[in-house]
């Protein structure tokens, strides 16, 4: 369980809008569209009240809400007001503080909060029962990727590391306690990064896995997080 210091660290401004482009797989500027708006248009989601004023940084929280509506645009593409829209739908009904500034992870959205999304969200874009259908199946998947603490709140992430969705295995994961909040491979400390940069200078999966003593699938897994090798 998180204690007071470490909770506060999934609301810390911890990562670059270059960083959460590429552990989500979205273009940077659509992450930064998404998390700091453009012109008239304001932001999805609510950043650390530093980064209104100073250089802009992420959450873990923030950045599991954008794994959420990366799910989302895979299938649909996003329409930034009209997702907006649904969001504060959200959010008129959310039963606590950090679920009405994070609505997309609240707890809420993986029960009566989905549908009450998809119904809001699927009126929006006038996409097909069909259509809505496909998108519960995408968000379920998305959330079913992140863990929760005691009190439903998110404490880690498992990123996607394939184009496929579906059954993708949970080798990597990102959580705040761990390496400065960096994808490891699960269960350990170990970053995706220094594994892909080993690989980079010319050692190879065999050989990592035989220095770390881990499975082959894991390096492959942490290289394709890092290099985005195909599945």
């Amino acid at each position: 369980m998180f204690d007071h210091l470490t909770e506060d660290l999934r609301g810390f401004p911890t990562y670059k809008i270059s960083e959460v482009a590429h552990y989500l797989g979205v273009p940077p500027p659509t992450i930064r569209y998404w998390s700091v708006g453009r012109g008239p248009y304001e932001p999805l989601i609510e950043l650390p009240e530093s980064s209104r004023t100073g250089p802009t940084l992420l959450s873990f929280f923030n950045l599991v809400e954008l794994h959420v509506l990366a799910a989302i645009r895979r299938k649909h593409g996003v329409a930034m007001p009209k997702v907006r829209k649904a969001i504060k739908y959200l959010m008129r009904t959310a039963p606590s503080s950090i679920d009405q500034r994070h609505p997309l992870i609240s707890y809420e959205m993986e029960t009566d909060g989905l549908d009450l999304f998809i119904e809001r969200y699927g009126q929006l874009i006038n996409i097909s029962q069909a259509g809505q259908l496909a998108m519960r199946e995408l968000i379920e998947t998305a959330l079913d990727r992140i863990d929760r603490d005691s009190h439903k709140v998110p404490i880690r992430l498992f990123p996607f590391t394939r184009t496929e969705m579906r059954n993708a295995p949970e080798m990597v994961v990102i959580d705040p306690r761990l390496s400065a909040g960096r994808p490891v491979i699960a269960g350990t400390g170990l970053t995706t990064q220094i594994i892909a940069e080993r690989y980079k200078a010319g050692e190879s999966v065999s050989q990592l896995a035989q220095d770390y003593g881990r499975d082959e699938s894991e390096i492959q897994e942490a290289l394709r997080c890092e290099i985005k090798l195909a599945a």
